[in-house]
């Protein structure tokens, strides 16, 4: 499973590079709501590939593969302030409408719009899932024993970016994005536990989703290739496809 989606990724890698003209290099990381830290897995993500509107406007997509330490599951009868999924990979597809308001040597970006998401080699969590249970049923002990069923999910996100050219042929970028998304993963199957007694209840819970919940913060290089001498920095000469990073 993972040689097959690294293979997939690199072609994808490859095919959107044949409608670029600049690259990009960054270190992107996924804070989840409730979970923990991630990164993605270099260097299969390409983001900021699309074509400008108008001066000001433009559409862009791309593509991240991303390592998730840990996500949350919600709609549960009970809370957890630790993840309940993870590890596992995550695909991200985000498309977006992005404000571009250009200076001298700076452009600052307004973005927004939606994503796509679907996650890859699912894992149960049961340490964290089992606290969570214990703290519901005020018990000593709980052992839960679940199976799921794994669904791609979708959602919003906006942000800002700030790229500041040092020369140009190079910028440096800074970007920061609020995501809000789920994807449905409904649980069937058991817990057991007790104080004083050990009793078994069913679990069918039809509603959970995985909460895609969080912030993406991205720190990057931007090297512009195109041709005519103005390179990608603002004033230089206009490029219809880009790819701004990463």
């Amino acid at each position: 499973m993972k040689r097959k989606l690294s293979l997939l990724t690199l072609f994808t890698c490859f095919a959107f590079t044949g409608f670029t003209q600049d690259l990009g290099l960054s270190f992107s990381y996924f804070i989840p709501k409730n979970g923990y830290f991630s990164t993605p897995i270099s260097p299969f993500s390409i983001r900021g590939l699309g074509v400008d509107i108008t001066e000001f406007l433009a559409i862009e997509t791309g593509a991240s593969l991303y390592r998730m330490s840990g996500l949350n599951v919600k709609d549960l009868p009970f809370e957890s302030r630790a993840p309940i999924v993870g590890p596992n990979f995550t695909l991200f597809v985000p498309v977006e409408l992005v404000l571009q308001l250009k200076a001298a040597a700076v452009e600052f970006d307004i973005k927004g719009g939606a994503f796509g998401f679907y996650g890859f080699d699912q894992k149960i969590n049961y340490g964290n899932l089992d606290k969570a249970i214990r703290d519901y049923e005020q018990w000593t002990v709980a052992n839960a024993s679940v199976n799921f069923k794994n669904h791609p999910g979708w959602g919003f996100h906006g942000g800002v970016e700030v790229t500041i050219y040092v020369t140009p042929q190079l910028g440096i970028s800074l970007e920061s994005n609020y995501l809000a998304g789920a994807s449905k993963f409904p649980l069937k199957g058991s817990y057991s536990g007790g104080t004083n007694q050990i009793v078994s209840v069913p679990v069918d819970y039809k509603d959970a989703k995985i909460d895609f919940t969080g912030y993406e913060f991205s720190v990057g290089l931007i090297f512009a290739t195109g041709k005519g001498g103005g390179g990608g920095a603002p004033g230089g000469n206009k490029k219809k496809y880009k790819r701004r990073r990463r």
